[in-house]
């Protein structure tokens, strides 16, 4: 893997307005970084092979667990464990953050 600068202002500028875009950005060993930006709610899932690490870089976001709510706000970070069904929504008219997990991440939709 070869160093590269990545410019995720330019990345978000281009997908501001869409309901959901997910982007790789960068690799780390076994894991992936994207950048995330949704402006509705993402479907239950789970991770059975992963945890899933959310980074708020704007707005803030909504993560719902089954026994309970997280909010997370710009600059805050907290991560999903591996089989954790999860729902991720925006509170705000976008937001914007960055995942990390294994590159080969399963997902699993769970029935609400």
């Amino acid at each position: 893997m070869t160093a590269e600068v990545v410019d995720l202002q330019a990345l978000i500028a281009i997908h501001g307005a869409v309901r959901y875009h997910n982007r790789p950005v960068a690799a780390v060993n076994d894991h992936v970084v994207r950048v995330s930006v949704m402006t509705e709610p993402y479907f239950w899932h789970r991770h059975p092979n992963s945890d899933e690490t959310f980074l708020v870089i704007e707005g803030e976001v909504e993560l719902a667990l089954e026994d309970r709510t997280l909010l997370l706000r710009e600059g805050q970070v907290a991560t999903v464990p591996a089989g954790a069904a999860h729902c991720s929504r925006p509170l705000t008219a976008r937001s914007v953050n960055l995942t990390i997990e294994r590159a080969d991440l399963v997902t699993e939709r769970v029935a609400r």
